[in-house]
């Protein structure tokens, strides 16, 4: 897949950073002195972070150079990592892991929550957000506009690089072993855009990336004007013009337990 855009993707910084807020005010403002930022991204979660804990050493981690380079600028008093955040090992326990719209695009969830907390020093932190889109009006167009003659054969049977989230119970189940506290909850933003070409715009740094990057690049402008049509079709404008673009998110924070 191509580099992130990490100036397309700050065009909505202030909206993308709503669910990071949610998020970090759900973690007690206890002593903080490692976290690790898991997707970092440009920045935005890593900027919050240093807020709340300036004195933390904070390691932000994500597989983006454009992403990392604006993080660096955003933050420049954290350490910036390349690299998949499947892989991710901390240099020594953590007090706080944060992945604030990251771990979606990871597989066997299972086995992954557990190895995260299993990075935590007893009674640290894991907090996560996720987009649970995938059945939404806006995913599901994607994969109509994919399955047409058109793109299909450039596409086939295409893995999004997406995965289809656990249920809520599921994570508590794989969570509560070596936790002696989890809370969940899901929250849906609807967000206020001028029109279905913010849509377009919103997910073409996101969601719709995997399937432009597959697309020749005849191909890719077709695509994100079929998908725009849809879009109009679906998000009708409200009494004052604008569109509300509905983005469910699961939240999950975990405390390890003290022994």
């Amino acid at each position: 897949m191509s580099d992130w855009n990490a100036q397309q993707y700050d065009s909505f910084a202030t909206l993308r950073q709503q669910a990071a807020h949610d998020l970090l005010a759900a973690v007690p403002a206890e002593s903080i002195e490692a976290i690790s930022d898991l997707g970092c991204g440009s920045g935005i979660s890593t900027a919050l972070l240093a807020q709340r804990w300036p004195d933390a050493a904070i390691i932000g981690v994500d597989q983006s150079p454009d992403m990392l380079a604006t993080a660096a600028t955003r933050v420049p008093s954290a350490r910036f990592l390349q690299g998949d955040i499947a892989d991710f090992s901390a240099p020594e326990s953590q007090d706080l892991i944060f992945a604030n719209a990251s771990l979606h695009w990871l597989a066997d969830h299972r086995q992954l929550f557990p190895a995260l907390v299993n990075q935590l020093r007893p009674g640290g932190m894991l907090a996560v957000q996720m987009p649970n889109t995938l059945p939404e009006a806006s995913h599901r167009l994607m994969g109509e506009v994919a399955s047409r003659a058109d793109f299909a054969q450039h596409l086939g049977e295409m893995n999004t690089h997406r995965e289809t989230l656990l249920n809520p119970n599921e994570y508590y189940d794989c969570l509560t072993p070596n936790c002696a506290a989890v809370t969940i909850w899901e929250t849906h933003y609807y967000h206020v855009l001028d029109g279905p070409s913010d849509i377009l715009r919103w997910f073409s740094s996101t969601a719709l990336k995997p399937y432009l990057d597959m697309l020749p690049a005849h191909k890719r402008e077709d695509f994100s004007h079929q998908y725009l049509s849809e879009l109009i079709r679906v998000y009708p404008p409200q009494a004052d013009g604008k569109v509300l673009l509905r983005l469910p998110r699961l939240f999950i924070v975990a405390f390890r337990s003290a022994s």
